[in-house]
């Protein structure tokens, strides 16, 4: 296991590599996301706190997963032209990925055991949101229900530290 997520890299959604390690020093905000979902629409909270605090050192990621309700059905391609056109999301998609189970992706085992749900550690839906500190460190895990507007006060202050 990762001492940090910085020691981790994920395929982006063109499928080249990203070493997390090129994040270090920033605050990320980790999503999981679907584009058939009720919470679809946070898709634009989530590019407006990227585009308020990107020059602050946010960098808001969002993982594409199809594990709940085959409610991410695409191509990595048409996923993203999806949050493009419907949302203008500027914000790095990764490439579709699972967040539970035997193949759940590193970044999101890291993360489910450095910030555990009040239900256990699996993720329960699309958009469970993840802050991590500049240090690599899971801070705070929000539940899908929580709206992107809702993390701006955990965001200011992970960005101050």
């Amino acid at each position: 296991m990762a001492m940090t997520i910085f020691d981790l890299s994920a395929k982006s959604g063109n499928g080249n590599d990203v070493p997390f390690r090129s994040f270090e020093g920033k605050t990320l905000l980790v999503v999981n996301t679907a584009s058939k979902c009720g919470f679809t629409p946070q898709y634009k909270g989530l590019e407006a706190l990227h585009e308020k605090y990107r020059q602050q050192g946010l960098v808001v990621i969002g993982f594409p997963c199809d594990q709940f309700a085959h409610q991410e059905p695409g191509t990595d391609s048409e996923i993203a032209r999806f949050c493009e056109l419907n949302f203008g999301v500027t914000f790095p998609l990764m490439a579709k990925i699972e967040v539970n189970g035997p193949n759940a992706h590193p970044v999101f085992a890291f993360l489910k055991g450095k910030a555990g749900g009040r239900l256990g550690s699996d993720i329960k839906w699309n958009f469970t949101k993840f802050l991590v500190d500049k240090d690599g460190i899971a801070v705070k895990r929000f539940a899908p229900t929580v709206e992107p507007e809702e993390l701006v006060k955990d965001i200011e202050a992970a960005l101050a530290r």
